[in-house]
């Protein structure tokens, strides 16, 4: 068995109870249905239609649970295949679609590299998998090749740079417990770490939190003996070489170099899209993932939903509309948690009846005819609610449910 395998199904991860399902659902980006929808549907998809999906390297279920949840909840039909190479994780993950009364799923243990073998599928969900295969580039053409011409991927990598400190002591602790069982190799780098300086990069990184929420996110964060991040450029590469074209960040408003350089500075002459995410990316420094949707080449510039197209439907994505109504209201802001940041955009106080006129079902224009907007006037006003609410993925444009 190798390290990766061993340590996985010692320490599961995410680390999870499948008792707390009674409680709670976890959701999070890629793979709720209404992003999906809005990148690489372009907020249009025929939703009676079954989705045929694959979770990649599912772990303990998070990604797996919340789209066969939500796909439930919206009354939407669904066949899900999780595939994995632990045993143990995929038992939780089973445990836990079982307190749910979830059905629709077929549970498999294996190597996404044999995603091809299952597919073609609608959609792809792989979340923090590809970047500790031994070989990614055979991970990402793989799930390419189990992808349906129409389909799509959600994908989540390690990012280096808000990862700062974390290599240099994945290193140190490899060197150091070489060939020791999992869980004497997590004892001992436990006793390592409380002795490892307050000034080390990594414990004055305020981004990081795993190692202190349970073994396996210790395990998994500073212990993991395959894992390499990719900036910007090094993603795009990897997925052009799959075929595939990146749409767009689930969080654009992360890489928009412009929100980074003093109000009235240009941006420099001659830099693509790609150069220009990757300075931001630089100039940011906290990005500790990349969260991303991708589809077959040639797609990327189709995909995703456009509010130019008045007949969309305008979706909040963890938000109250009527509290994020009435903050814009009183004060003509946006303020944001975005991990150890908070993040405050300015929106006109007008903006707030448009907000408010969100409830999941309404289209742009209804929104507009009920304001007494016309088309232009009310493109006027929601472009900066596009802006911000979509930049920062509170905003998505998808078909409701029925």
């Amino acid at each position: 068995m190798s390290d990766v395998a061993a340590q996985y199904e010692a320490y599961p991860y995410p680390a999870r109870d499948p008792a707390d399902e009674k409680k709670r659902l976890i959701t999070g980006s890629p793979s709720h249905p209404f992003e999906m929808d809005h990148f690489l549907f372009a907020g249009r998809r025929d939703w009676s239609k079954p989705l045929r999906a694959l979770v990649a390297g599912g772990g303990t279920g998070d990604g797996l649970i919340q789209l066969a949840q939500v796909m439930t909840d919206l009354g939407r039909p669904y066949q899900i295949t999780y595939l994995d190479l632990s045993t143990a994780a995929r038992e939780i993950a089973e445990d836990r679609a079982r307190v749910r009364g979830l059905t629709g799923i077929t549970f498999l243990t294996g190597s996404l590299l044999d995603a091809p073998d299952h597919g073609p599928f609608d959609y792809i969900d792989c979340c923090g998998v590809l970047h500790h295969l031994p070989e990614p580039q055979a991970g990402f053409d793989a799930l390419s090749a189990a992808l349906s011409p129409g389909g799509g991927i959600g994908l989540m990598v390690y990012a280096p740079y808000g990862r700062s400190g974390v290599y240099p002591l994945q290193q140190a602790f490899g060197a150091l417990f070489d060939g020791v069982p999992p869980g004497d190799r997590l004892a001992g780098a436990k006793a390592v770490f409380a002795s490892v300086p307050e000034g080390h990069p990594f414990k004055r990184n305020p981004h990081l939190v795993d190692h202190n929420q349970s073994d396996a996110g210790f395990y998994d964060l500073l212990l993991h003996t395959q894992d390499r991040p990719y900036n910007v450029g090094e993603l795009t590469g990897t997925l052009t070489s799959a075929g595939l074209e990146l749409v767009s960040f689930t969080q654009p408003a992360l890489y928009d170099l412009a929100r980074l350089l003093p109000k009235g500075m240009a941006l420099p002459d001659g830099l693509d899209r790609g150069q220009q995410m990757g300075l931001a990316e630089k100039l940011r420094g906290t990005i500790k993932t990349h969260v991303a949707y991708a589809v077959p080449k040639g797609r990327a510039a189709t995909a995703q939903a456009r509010p130019t197209d008045l007949s969309l439907v305008p979706q909040l994505k963890g938000v109250p509309v009527a509290k994020l109504a009435q903050a814009v209201a009183a004060k003509g802001q946006v303020r944001m948690t975005q991990g150890a940041e908070t993040v405050v955009e300015a929106l006109p106080k007008s903006s707030a009846s448009l907000i408010a006129g969100i409830n999941g079902r309404r289209s742009l224009s209804d929104i507009a005819a009920a304001t007494r907007l016309d088309p232009i006037a009310f493109q006027a006003r929601w472009r900066p609610i596009d802006r911000v609410l979509g930049d920062w993925g509170m905003l998505l444009y998808a078909r409701p449910a029925g």
